[in-house]
């Protein structure tokens, strides 16, 4: 019986905190949906599969649209972990047939993509040669 007034007391304290003693609310967020998730893992493994790099400001932007952080789906993130998860099984899907997904995923994100512009681009051509320093042709 004694329980309940201390109970009560601790309750009652609790409320009367001011609310800079209280733990930050503001920090705490609904997780991402399933679908930011997934849109993120398949881009990222797209960039794996393929080769492509990811338009950052683009991304960005597509994830903002599905109120989610690029800090929360990268690997260190607090969502990083399901993200992985989801690369490695797309990833791995994508390798058994990988000359298709690559241009089924150019037609969606590529640089003239039906569904978003620019997110996937093309990976710089290795095989170019580098200018030569001072602007002279070497001979």
């Amino acid at each position: 019986m004694i329980t309940r007034p201390l109970l009560a007391a601790g309750l009652a304290a609790c409320l009367a905190l001011p609310a800079q003693m209280l733990p930050a609310q503001g920090q705490i967020r609904n997780a991402p949906s399933p679908r930011a998730l997934e849109f993120a893992a398949y881009i990222f493994a797209a960039a794996n599969v393929c080769g492509y790099r990811i338009g950052t400001e683009e991304f960005d932007a597509l994830l903002e649209k599905q109120n989610v952080r690029a800090a929360d789906v990268n690997p260190r993130g607090p969502f990083g972990a399901k993200v992985q998860t989801m690369f490695a099984l797309m990833s791995n899907q994508m390798q058994l047939n990988r000359e298709k997904a690559c241009l089924a995923v150019a037609g969606e994100y590529g640089p003239e993509g039906n569904v978003s512009k620019n997110v996937l681009l093309p990976a710089p051509a290795a095989d170019a040669p580098a200018a030569p320093a001072g602007g002279k042709p070497a001979q």
